[in-house]
């Protein structure tokens, strides 16, 4: 029908610009509209690829203009404040204010059903106390590291140059040093980019070594200790997985592969970088303690820890076990959910594969708990964190201290356009487009990073104040309330149970529940 409705138009429209011209010369001009649409109808139908646009020239490519505005359109005139995936504009927008400096206040009450199950919300004291005018730190670094690091509550999380371009790196990079917290590099290496500002780094080295690898991918232990030896780097994380992707390694596409980042990362121009799935340097639990005390040599001391999202728990019961065989244990451990993620992942993956951080980080705390190396490990939750009450509840579960990724890039202006991966991104952040990467004006976006940091501490600080707690390290699972049910309330202490301090090295009194996994886990094997 629409074909020989095209057909048909194909005739008789330019006859009938011809007979009107005959009598008016300027009917002509009807031509430069009629042409193009009869050159992509003729296109269309002739064209193999496609069968909406065979069967539908010209009206076929409504549906593909569509689909590139939909994002815009679910977010802008179809969602509402607090149902927008992966973030609500409500969460979105708190971030834009502080980023901006603008009030973030919320008028009217919440929007938020309380009534619902699965509702969270924290306890409050009627003894509150007034935030500390000077944000706390935390001390990362046990026994064995000679040059901790105090870190802020909230950092950012790990985001590659290569993922995001130079001027979102420079603006983030910027943004730590005026705020004072800790930028995390990525698996991509430490590039000009994150060292010219003079931020805090946390130099992610992942399974592609990029930065301190030889020219057949294997680790080069002398460009670590070159690039680990900078001052700007305070801490070395190994990234086992992420929660985007567990089990498989990081994505950068061809379309986003500049000379510049292939010089960086010591790969080839022209294909995908695609990082192996698992590490060439260790294969084993006892093998990764072994890379973790090299690592903390190699540096000079800094505080070494890995990030992962939680799979087989015997694996990592494995690595607990490894702790306690080879006397060596990270300073640090990232514990990433299922819902994180900035980048290119395969569908399946992202939707289906990974422990959610809530769960992740329950286990990882009663796992070290259960060792008794709880007050040597520093937790760091990372996960669609991006508020204060996000911040307190991750504390909570088990955490230290916390790290965002996505709550970085909304304020440097990311619009949650979700095209991370094409190159296309429309304000510029995640694009190598040079022409898209100068929508990001350093100097702006930096004080926007610092400005979102400093008010979610604050945010954060508040919260803290007002349950009564002198400090967010009293901060624990009683804090928290979950609605279980219509008339059921149960604090977190309640619904989920932490491991006695040793209990698992008391082979009689090991949990029923852990005691197959921990019997199974060994530090020889994963």
């Amino acid at each position: 029908m629409i074909r020989r409705l095209f057909f048909t138009l194909a005739v008789v429209l330019p006859l009938a610009i011809g007979l009107a011209a005959s009598v008016w010369i300027h009917a002509l001009w009807a031509l430069m509209v009629v042409v193009p649409f009869l050159m992509v109808g003729f296109h269309d139908v002739l064209q193999r690829r496609h069968s909406l646009l065979r069967i539908y020239p010209v009206l076929g490519h409504g549906r593909y203009l569509f689909e590139i505005a939909r994002p815009e359109i679910q977010q802008y005139f179809v969602e509402s404040n607090i149902d927008g995936a992966p973030f609500s504009r409500e969460f979105r927008s708190v971030i834009y204010q502080r980023a901006k400096g603008a009030p973030d206040t919320l008028p009217f009450g919440t929007q938020r059903d309380v009534e619902r199950v699965g509702y969270e919300w924290m306890t409050h004291s009627l003894a509150p106390h007034e935030a500390p005018d000077e944000p706390p730190r935390v001390k990362i670094g046990g026994s064995a590291c000679s040059r901790p690091y105090l870190a802020s509550y909230l950092n950012i999380s790990a985001m590659s140059f290569g993922s995001l371009g130079k001027n979102s790196i420079l603006a983030l990079n910027h943004g730590a040093r005026m705020g004072g917290f800790a930028h995390n590099t990525g698996e991509g290496g430490l590039s000009p980019y994150h060292l010219e500002p003079g931020g805090d780094l946390v130099w992610q080295i992942g399974t592609g070594y990029f930065g301190c690898r030889t020219p057949d991918g294997r680790f080069d232990p002398e460009k670590f200790k070159e690039g680990a030896g900078r001052d700007a780097v305070k801490m070395i994380e190994i990234k086992l997985s992420q929660g985007a992707k567990p089990g498989h390694g990081g994505i950068l596409p061809a379309s986003k592969l500049s000379q510049e980042i292939a010089n960086i990362r010591g790969v080839p121009m022209g294909n995908d970088v695609i990082s192996p799935p698992a590490h060439s340097v260790f294969s084993t639990p006892a093998g990764l303690m072994e890379f973790v005390a090299r690592l903390r040599e190699l540096s000079g001391g800094k505080p070494v820890g890995f990030k992962l999202c939680i799979g087989y728990r015997l694996e990592f019961l494995g690595i607990c076990k490894a702790m306690l065989t080879t006397g060596v244990h990270p300073d640090f451990i990232t514990v990433d959910g299922a819902e994180g993620g900035t980048g290119a992942a395969p569908v399946e993956l992202s939707n289906s594969v990974g422990m959610p951080m809530r769960d992740g980080l329950l286990f990882v705390n009663s796992a070290l708990l259960g060792i008794d190396l709880r007050r040597e490990i520093r937790i760091i939750a990372a996960g669609k964190i991006v508020t204060g009450f996000h911040m307190v509840r991750a504390l909570a579960l088990g955490a230290d201290l916390c790290n965002s990724a996505r709550g970085m890039m909304f304020a440097l202006g990311c619009i949650q356009a979700r095209k991370c991966n094409t190159n296309h991104c429309p304000v510029g952040i995640t694009t190598q487009d040079p022409v898209r990467n100068q929508g990001v004006v350093v100097s702006d976006k930096a004080r926007r990073v610092a400005r979102y940091h400093g008010a979610t501490i604050r945010s954060f600080l508040e919260l803290i104040g007002a349950t009564g707690h002198d400090s967010p390290a009293e901060i624990g699972p009683r804090d928290v309330l979950r609605r279980i049910d219509t008339t059921t309330i149960k604090r977190y202490g309640e619904i989920y149970e932490y491991l006695p301090e040793g209990s698992l090295l008391d082979r009689p009194g090991v949990p029923r529940a852990w005691a197959t996994n921990w019997s199974r886990a060994s530090a020889d094997h994963f």
